[in-house]
């Protein structure tokens, strides 16, 4: 079964994406995230899609479902590296991504984390 990996950095995990995704694999992502939040107690999950080039209605509320689990989990998350295009596709399917906080790359991402932990 195709896996996408989950970095430990510190009390972070890091997901960087580097296939297209499809519904049985944001699945996976969404169980395994949740097993390794809860296994590590991380506080912090950053999700890398700057390889992604597009996703669909389906593959944006899996990221929104993805970040409420953390945030139930009390772990926060960033979403870096979101393409024109792909952040252009989820304006005008209506997706808002409630709850998803973005940055534009990982080193901003990890600062955002940080200051939200307080370790700014």
């Amino acid at each position: 079964m195709e896996r996408i990996p989950i970095l430990r950095m510190g009390e972070f995990l890091l997901v960087t994406i580097q296939v297209d995704m499809h519904d049985q694999l944001a699945m996976t992502l969404q169980d395994d995230l949740s097993e390794r939040i809860s296994a590590t107690s991380a506080r912090g999950v950053l999700i890398d899609i700057s390889a992604l080039d597009m996703v669909d209605s389906f593959i944006g509320r899996m990221i929104s479902t993805i970040s409420g689990i953390a945030r139930i989990m009390d772990a926060e998350t960033v979403v870096v590296g979101m393409q024109p295009a792909v952040a252009i596709t989820l304006v005008e399917l209506g997706l808002t991504l409630p709850g998803v906080s973005t940055a534009l790359d990982v080193e901003r991402g990890m600062n955002l984390l940080r200051s939200r932990m307080g370790q700014a």
